[in-house]
């Protein structure tokens, strides 16, 4: 109250008795929000704490009053730099939307989405959502224009029927993917005890998302693997893949992968091995896909061969796998596995992805460096082949729902 000028955010850590008489003076104030950190409310079952919830949440709603939290780390706007905890970045402004129930998810997502190339425009973490919660956050980030993508982690929701029929409305314009906690009976009961939420019986949660057209993972690097696809890949429309840039194991275990993952690594067409013979050097390599280019004269032809791969009416998706940049390797051939991939990539519509296989811990700053030399230049990386593949299967699943809703 000692404050002259207007206030368009308070934040509030103090302990949870001393939270009305904060509030009260936020809406006297005609303060225009308040991230309430403080925890200690509904989520500990206590009598205490549910009846402090409720004296804010009636004093909140009776003023019109917009109340983030409580139990949560609130916002995070990178471009402004309003942050949930100091080693987050600043200064720049993703197409990310992210809303999360969890402050630990909050910011650990954050931090390892940005590394992986994928930056947050706003992000909440909400808490106990006793009076906005994720429905109003996902209705906001719907209309923001700036956000072109919306990720959430949830443990529940407090109006199942208004929930679904904003996230039906809201997919239908930008995809939004959902990562639910509790999905498990154990996981359920820890649940109530950190954001007081009722968890959902998984079946129901199941067909209601589906329905809304909106797509489901399991855990954080599926998060991020498959935001990094809906934002770097064009729309995946068939399951047929054609692979080059590996050696005779990796092309084994790779075919293997995306087989598991329900796509196809199917033969080329007799066009294509009539093209890839007048050149393709058989000694320690193959071209039957994956193209076992090894680290001889053929990966000289790379570009030719993606260009080949590309081309084939069997092939519906192009994927390299490349290597890490390291000084004991060539940098050419980094340079010239990009370049072949972006030279594709401005004349295809069909999804182009590298993927950055079985890389020591001694190489982890390479490979870092490596994904962000492919991802400045629009090819998303993923860091193991069965990650890229799962990616691309649930792109895949995403744009056949929808053009079956639209249908």
């Amino acid at each position: 109250m000692d404050i002259p000028d207007p206030i368009d955010l308070v934040i509030v850590s103090v302990p949870r008795g001393a939270t009305p008489r904060v509030l009260e003076d936020c809406i006297r104030k005609e303060v225009a929000a308040a991230h309430f950190f403080t925890s200690g409310f509904a989520e500990t079952d206590t009598e205490e704490g549910i009846r402090l919830e409720r004296l804010l949440t009636e004093m909140a709603e009776a003023a019109n009053f917009h109340l983030v939290g409580p139990n949560c780390r609130g916002l995070f706007n990178p471009k402004i730099g309003l942050k949930q905890i100091e080693d987050q970045y600043s200064g720049v402004a993703g197409p990310l939307g992210f809303i999360t129930q969890s402050g630990t998810y909050a910011m650990t997502f954050s931090r390892e989405a940005h590394l992986q190339g994928v930056d947050i425009n706003k992000s909440v973490s909400f808490g106990n959502g006793i009076v906005l919660d994720a429905t109003d956050y996902l209705e906001y980030f719907g209309r923001d224009p700036e956000i072109k993508v919306i990720a959430m982690y949830l443990e529940g929701v407090r109006d199942g029927k208004r929930f679904f029929r904003v996230l039906r409305e809201v997919s239908a314009r930008k995809p939004v993917v959902i990562w639910k906690g509790g999905w498990t009976e154990d996981g359920g009961r820890a649940i109530a005890s950190h954001t007081a939420s009722l968890a959902v019986p998984q079946a129901i949660w199941d067909a209601a998302v589906r329905q809304c057209c909106a797509i489901q993972v399991a855990r954080m690097e599926e998060l991020i693997d498959t935001l990094k696809a809906l934002l770097y890949l064009s729309p995946v429309r068939g399951d047929r893949v054609g692979i080059a840039g590996g050696s005779g194991g990796p092309s084994v275990a790779i075919a293997d992968e995306f087989a598991a993952a329900g796509l196809k690594v199917p033969p080329l067409t007799q066009e294509s091995y009539d093209e890839l013979a007048t050149f393709f050097s058989l000694i320690g390599g193959s071209y039957r896909n994956p193209v076992d280019t090894d680290m001889g004269l053929n990966r000289t032809e790379l570009r030719r061969i993606m260009e080949i791969l590309e081309r084939d009416a069997n092939i519906d998706n192009v994927v390299l796998l490349t290597v890490v940049s390291s000084p004991s390797r060539n940098p050419k051939q980094l340079e010239d596995d990009i370049n072949s991939l972006v030279n594709i990539r401005k004349k295809s519509s069909k999804p182009i992805i590298a993927i950055l296989p079985d890389f020591t811990l001694e190489e982890m700053g390479g490979a870092k460096d490596t994904t962000q030399k492919f991802q400045a230049k629009g090819i998303p990386v993923f860091p193991s082949m069965e990650r890229g593949a799962r990616a691309l299967r649930i792109a895949l699943n995403y744009y056949s729902l929808k053009s079956n809703s639209e249908d």
